[in-house]
């Protein structure tokens, strides 16, 4: 008989792991205690009437005794089996394993006093019935073996793995004792993956200190840890603080360096939330963590409402924005997903990554993904500016809400290639609104920028008229078509930061255009999940932005990024002002003077409200006209046009 481990690897001809169906993890994995617990339910009646009485029995007590044992039985058993506590991997039993016990054994040994007092009131035992304490005492012995036979189990898996990692590992300090700490404490115990051993906790919470958490205690607070690195020879710290805001971390790494040691990281707030990485793979610090703000709170039940059961179309879908855009949708559950782009190449690597993610489960509780469910997602190549094409894959998959992340954003490439960034950002949102709405498209989300606000270059420009166009659309249907507009993110394609990383590695100089430069910076995921987020309020012709939090100085980021990388400024690198581009601006900003930011019924969103009046009419007139000087391949002309555009009060929206 093959083992359990072996019929796991078993793969079938198509190569795909065999499917073990449900019964056979009761008696595989499972059996010994379905058979032990048949031998302590058996026995404990006798032990509970043996509490209650003493030994010797009466004579008269026995066949009651057999009745209620039997009884026991028939109840107990379904009741375990029905709270599958014969389908679980008893050696990582955690609180809520624990929780399902108590529960499966107080519910049968309900049952099972319900009937036997009802059968005792009914008469059926005569004058010969057992005490009626019997039941509740024979509950609570039911509840501490069954328990402690599984979690015996769990004890010697702990034991078993404390002993295995028991070799000397790398001494660390661990910054957080909060969850975070805890679970990395617990990792670093039982696994025998982990070769690092905790010295002690470091945390600013004054209750904390001196108390011990799995055998480690909290040494006191971070500005403690210079001294408590030289005191208990500490190699390393980790930072298990995942939601902690950027200016503490900053404080926690200038403070190792101090002390001479290296840090690390557990995974932000973002990552762990999207389920690529767990809490204990730990990294080093990144810029990201000195960014972080106070983490963002949405109504993830809203955007699930939203998207769950729908048919979802995403332009730009290989973009770092369409890409997190596709992956984050992906997990709400919608009908279908048709990630639509240009680039062959990223949306190759997006198609990977939709593949690996669970589209659902079979017959058997196992999860199918995605490359196996074919009708979860589809891989679109096509152009949106090409009409024709466009209106095939609305008919084809009739999108029920619409993404529109797909745009030239490349500042500088866009000043010496304005027809295209016209054709692309205006061109291509207007044909994508006329198919939305002769397709009844339900929701329509343009993803803008922070260069759209009184734009500086041919990119913000095309932006703008493309949020207007966006807001025209919604003000004539009064679907929610609206626009989300938000600054830079870390990451994206054009972003800061990996520039800078490829100069430092490349030893310098950094280039900064301006020593007083300023930025709006968000990460990807964060900025993903705030336009969800905008997606599901907006109601139709809103302006909704992103609250980024406080501007950061470009050199600010340029210094961090250096000392992240171990370098020191002016002696290992230096930094080379190459003064501002074309179309860049010293500072960036969300609103305009005549936008007004409101609140929202979300946090972290606001609502733009302008006093001027669209002349949507007028609008189109312009628009057309624009788009036809760039398919003309007029570049003067049609930068002429586009700059008088956006400084016409005329087609300025509400």
């Amino acid at each position: 008989m093959k083992t359990p481990v072996e019929t796991d690897l078993q793969k079938n001809k198509s190569g795909k792991p065999a499917q073990i169906p449900n019964w056979s993890v009761l008696y595989l994995r499972n059996r010994y205690f379905v058979i032990l617990d048949i031998c302590l339910l058996a026995a404990i009646p006798a032990l509970a009437l043996t509490l209650r009485v003493n030994l010797p029995w009466d004579r008269e007590f026995h066949q009651t005794l057999l009745i209620f044992t039997l009884l026991a039985l028939l109840v107990k058993l379904p009741v375990f089996y029905a709270f599958r506590l014969y389908a679980r991997y008893w050696r990582y039993a955690s609180m809520d394993e624990l929780i399902n016990i108590a529960l499966a054994a107080f519910i049968a040994s309900a049952l099972v006093t319900a009937i036997f007092w009802g059968m005792q009131g009914l008469g059926v035992f005569g004058e010969y019935s057992l005490p009626r304490s019997v039941p509740i005492v024979d509950g609570l012995l039911t509840l501490l073996f069954v328990g402690g036979t599984r979690f015996s189990l769990r004890a010697a898996e702990y034991l078993r793995a404390r002993r295995s990692n028991g070799k000397p590992g790398k001494r660390v300090l661990i910054v957080g004792a909060g969850d975070a700490g805890e679970m990395v404490v617990r990792e670093m115990r039982t696994s025998h993956m982990i070769s690092l051993e905790p010295v002690g906790f470091v945390d600013d919470n004054p209750y904390k200190q001196g108390v011990v958490i799995h055998g480690v205690r909290v040494l006191g607070n971070l500005a403690r840890i210079p001294g408590l690195v030289e005191e208990y020879r500490v190699q390393e710290v980790i930072i298990a603080m995942p939601a902690v805001q950027g200016d503490t971390i900053r404080q926690i790494v200038r403070l190792c360096e101090q002390a001479g040691v290296p840090s690390r990281s557990v995974p932000g707030i973002y990552e762990l939330l999207d389920g690529r990485v767990s809490i204990n793979r730990f990294r080093e610090v990144r810029i990201e963590d000195l960014l972080r703000r106070e983490p963002v709170r949405v109504d993830s039940w809203k955007v699930v409402e939203m998207i769950a059961g729908k048919r979802v179309l995403v332009t730009g879908a290989g973009g770092s924005i369409g890409t997190e855009l596709c992956l984050q949708i992906a997990r709400s559950r919608p009908a279908q997903l048709i990630a639509l782009g240009h680039g062959e190449n990223s949306l190759f690597q997006l198609n990977g990554q939709l593949s690996k993610l669970p589209a659902g489960v079979n017959g058997s509780g196992n999860p199918i993904y995605g490359c196996e469910l074919n009708n979860h997602y589809r891989i679109v190549v096509a152009d949106v500016r090409d009409r024709q094409r466009l209106d095939t894959v609305f008919t084809r998959f009739a999108p029920q809400i619409v993404f529109h992340a797909a745009a030239h954003k490349h500042v500088h490439l866009m000043e010496e290639n304005i027809e295209d960034a016209v054709t692309n950002n205006v061109w291509g949102t207007s044909t994508l609104l006329q198919l939305s709405r002769s397709h009844a498209v339900e929701r329509f989300v343009l993803i803008s920028t922070d260069k759209a606000v009184e734009p500086a270059c041919v990119m913000g420009a095309t932006k703008r008229v493309a949020e207007q166009l966006v807001q025209a659309a919604g003000f004539e249907s009064g679907l929610p078509y609206v626009v989300v507009r938000f600054g830079n993110v870390l990451g994206s394609s054009g972003s800061v930061v990996p520039i800078f990383s490829r100069q430092i590695e490349e030893g310098g100089p950094v280039t900064v255009t301006h020593p007083e430069a300023e930025r709006y910076f968000m990460t990807i995921p964060e900025a993903v999940l705030l336009v969800l987020q905008a997606a599901a309020i907006g109601n139709g012709g809103e302006i909704l932005v992103l609250d980024m939090g406080e501007r950061v100085r470009v050199l600010d980021l340029a210094q961090d990024m250096i000392e992240l990388s171990g370098l020191r400024l002016g002696q290992d690198i230096d930094i080379k002002y190459t003064g501002l581009c074309p179309g860049e601006k010293i500072i960036e900003s969300l609103f305009s003077e005549d936008e007004h930011p409101g609140p929202t019924e979300q946090d972290k969103i606001l609502v733009l409200h302008n006093k001027k009046v669209a002349d949507i009419k007028r609008l189109h007139q312009e628009v057309a006209q624009l788009i036809a000087l760039a398919r003309e391949g007029d570049a003067e002309a049609t930068r002429l046009k586009l700059m008088t555009m956006i400084r016409s009060n005329q087609v300025d929206p509400v």
